[in-house]
């Protein structure tokens, strides 16, 4: 099964997605000046957006979730599936998540795509 991991931002636009998380519940590095110009894909941003409690509970409930959402899916025969994570502006958050699935996807063996939408917007 295809996996496509898609990351966006709510104030751009509503995805075409089969899942869609809205992440805005976590830190969000845009009120860290020394953050704010960086994204998910960074180090730093990725740990204050994941390295904390709501961070770490959300991943610890996440990632069973979606193991048994994919093997489900799998077995029926489903060819590809669509993943979106949203933030408010698709930069921060939902990149950090999505680059965190990425690697445990990855790791796994599962055929993967990723997008990052509106990275680059302000």
């Amino acid at each position: 099964m295809k996996i496509t991991l898609f990351s966006f931002g709510f104030k751009h636009g509503y995805p075409e997605a089969d899942v869609v998380w809205d992440v805005r519940f976590l830190p969000n590095p845009y009120w860290v000046a020394e953050l704010r110009s960086d994204t998910g894909l960074e180090t730093e941003v990725a740990g204050y957006v994941l390295a904390n409690e709501p961070g770490e509970r959300f991943l610890e409930l996440l990632e069973p979730l979606l193991a048994f959402t994919l093997a489900e899916h799998a077995a029926r025969g489903r060819e590809s599936l669509t993943l979106a994570m949203g933030c408010t502006g698709g930069k921060h958050r939902s990149v950090a998540l999505v680059e965190h699935l990425r690697l445990l996807l990855t790791a796994t063996g599962y055929c993967l795509e990723v997008y990052h939408r509106d990275i680059d917007k302000e």
